[in-house]
């Protein structure tokens, strides 16, 4: 990051307008009153602009301290309001009278340096740092006696300090050049410089694709594919079904079976270990094959449930027949949607291997989306090839942009699919999808698949490490994103720009993402359950406590993901609780971590089988004092066979410069 001294620097409107919009370094702008009368203005300029935080000195009128602070709650800067003093060191309850003022001024960061005649005057200033939150104060003192202070701040959870380019551009006595106090602070630690690293395929898109384009007329293509085990899994799906599927490079040509309702003649499936393609192929069985049909799964997918999947079946009159189980849910016509009621499901979950007994039969269903949106994904897959109307209410949704992922798929295949979003008068005014309670879907039938040919987006969910990786220790270039995707995992931006991150979008379509002051920041993960694990370790070298919500969804993922995540953060040093649907992590900006000795603890970790936890350890790992050892890192191929290599290839980098 950087202060732009405006009141040093002779820019035109024009200058400051580019130089505060187009950097990628945070930018502090600063302008001091008693030097340039026409500051007010300046500061808002380079506020709207696009500076990161703007600098207010305490001495400020009233009238424009409310100005500057209004322009920053409309455009989003962090204000931080500074006493200087050259002559002296306060004593400390002056200090804390205006460190409160400063607060009461609405300043997010309080800046407070003063003179110091010896290092006594550091202990009082020092003091400061009991009463404020990690990362909301930046004390020091100037002079030679309080040289070392610009450096110890950090280690009392200053979110930054202050250095000069060169000995004779100091602005204050005892100032440290940058690369001294560069130096001194990081010594030989290893920062990541990564560029032009590219994005596999998203899974979830492959495999709706893959199934959709099995089930079409016609020949469909798909680019911009590219192999992992849930991807290959689907393709081995699309041949137990019929279809012939060509790989030539990145692109899949699939000639499809032309589906209609009992078109199929098949006992068994095997849906490797992908959650997502069992739970699409559940309902499409039931509607395809005219006899009962086994399916199985390999590894972790054995042991999760497949949470509501009784009662959601049951509902469109799909009876499930679990081998580990024998209590089922019995459905008859007369109880179905579009009868009379649904007959009373059973509670209990069930796992493969089971049985699908069909046929499907549609109409008017009210189902929970609590277990999540996959096997809804697979009904609204399903239904389209059923005889009649079907309407299918979702209360509860979870995983909200994976459904609307399916619709667009579907779409683009040829499937019409009506639907609504509900919710109260907050998720009317802003849309945000946490806030809907409710989905209704509109499915005619019957409808037939057409071939479609398209380009399957780059994956957000294995781009998160990476842009994290970029946020925390460094920077970070990453290519083949859709910035404007209903991938669920998109959200990574959000959060990233919430805890501080410098992020911008290069005209090419890289993404860039570099290390800046970060701060606590809260998420809710029930729609991107898949970030859960890396947006924690973000956590961890945030000052502050983050919360994190949608522990629930992580129950039942690869392994109990909740639980791993708390064993690895306790592992490593981090303080971590949960309560209810809510993960609290606090934590530690790097610096400060440097500073004071605290980077996470290293030594042998479980990756629980988990690819998203092997990702988030990984990441973790370039924040250790110690080397991290994961017991199973090849899981990952499940999703992102080429991470390891990937981020070896960063590390490596990393340790040369």
């Amino acid at each position: 990051m950087a202060e732009i001294r405006l009141d040093r620097c002779s820019l035109t409107d024009e200058e400051i307008d580019t130089l505060f919009s187009q950097s990628d370094v945070p930018l502090i702008a600063t302008c001091r009153m008693a030097e340039d009368s026409d500051a007010p203005a300046i500061l808002e300029r380079a506020i709207k602009a696009g500076a990161k935080y703007v600098d207010l000195e305490m001495e400020a009128p009233a009238a424009v301290g409310r100005r500057i602070r209004q322009a920053c709650e409309e455009w989003g800067t962090v204000l931080i309001r500074s006493y200087h003093n050259f002559e002296c060191t306060p004593p400390l309850p002056v200090l804390e009278s205006l460190a409160e003022r400063a607060r009461s001024f609405g300043a997010e960061i309080v800046k407070i340096a003063v003179m110091a005649a010896s290092e006594a005057d550091w202990n009082v200033v020092s003091a400061l740092y009991n009463t404020f939150e990690a990362g909301s104060l930046v004390a020091f003192c100037m002079g030679e006696a309080g040289r070392k202070s610009r450096l110890e701040a950090l280690k009392f959870g200053a979110p930054f300090t202050y250095a000069s380019l060169t000995e004779n551009e100091a602005t204050a006595p005892g100032q440290w050049t940058w690369s001294t106090l560069r130096e001194a602070l990081y010594g030989s630690f290893h920062f990541v410089d990564a560029t032009g690293l590219p994005m596999p395929s998203s899974k979830s898109f492959a495999q709706r694709a893959i199934v959709a384009a099995a089930l079409a007329h016609g020949v469909s293509r798909l680019s911009g594919y590219s192999a992992c085990g849930d991807n290959e899994s689907a393709i081995s799906v699309a041949r137990a079904l019929g279809a012939r599927v060509t790989i030539n490079g990145a692109e899949l040509e699939i000639e499809g079976i032309g589906a209609s309702k009992g078109c199929l003649n098949l006992q068994e499936l095997h849906t490797g270990e992908s959650g997502l393609l069992t739970r699409l192929m559940v309902p499409l069985l039931s509607v395809l094959s005219p006899a009962p049909v086994r399916v199985t799964g390999e590894k972790t997918l054995l042991g999760r449930p497949l949470t509501g999947a009784h009662d959601i079946m049951a509902a469109y009159g799909v009876r499930l027949f679990p081998e580990s189980n024998t209590s089922v849910t019995s459905a008859h016509p007369q109880d179905l949607p579009g009868n009379k009621a649904v007959t009373e499901a059973r509670k209990s979950d069930c796992y493969l291997p089971l049985s699908v007994s069909g046929p499907i039969i549609p109409g008017r269903a009210d189902i929970s989306g609590r277990g999540g949106s996959q096997l809804i994904s697979g009904l609204l897959a399903a239904l389209p090839l059923s005889e009649g109307k079907s309407i299918l209410y979702v209360h509860e949704p979870k995983s909200i942009p994976y459904l609307f992922i399916t619709v667009d798929v579907l779409k683009k295949f040829g499937i019409r699919i009506g639907s609504e979003m509900e919710g109260g008068e907050d998720f009317l005014e802003t849309q945000d999808w946490s806030l809907c309670t409710g989905l209704n879907f509109r499915i005619k039938g019957p409808q037939t698949y057409q071939a479609a040919s398209f380009a399957i987006e780059g994956d957000w969910s294995g781009a998160a490490p990476f842009l994290v990786a970029g946020a925390i220790f460094g920077k970070v270039e990453v290519t083949g994103l859709d910035t404007h995707s209903l991938q669920a995992d998109i959200s990574i931006m959000d959060i990233l720009m919430e805890a501080g991150a410098s992020m911008s979008e290069l005209e090419d379509g890289t993404l860039h993402v570099q290390r800046a002051p970060l701060s606590p920041f809260s998420a809710d993960l029930n729609n991107c359950p898949d970030l859960f694990p890396i947006v924690s370790v973000l956590a961890a070298f945030c000052p502050g406590e983050s919360h994190l919500k949608g522990v629930e969804r992580l129950r039942h993922k690869e392994t109990d993901r909740a639980a791993a995540i708390v064993e690895m953060l306790e592992a490593m040093g981090v303080t971590v609780s949960t309560f209810e649907d809510e993960m609290t992590i606090s934590g530690m900006g790097l610096s400060q971590r440097i500073a004071s000795g605290n980077l996470l603890k290293g030594g042998r970790f479980r990756s629980h089988g988990d690819h998203r936890m092997v990702m988030a350890l990984k990441v973790a790992s370039l924040g250790a004092a110690d080397p991290v050892e994961i017991d199973d890192t090849a899981c990952v191929s499940k999703s992102f066979p080429s991470f390891n290599e990937m981020f070896s290839v960063i590390l490596s980098e990393a340790r040369r410069a």
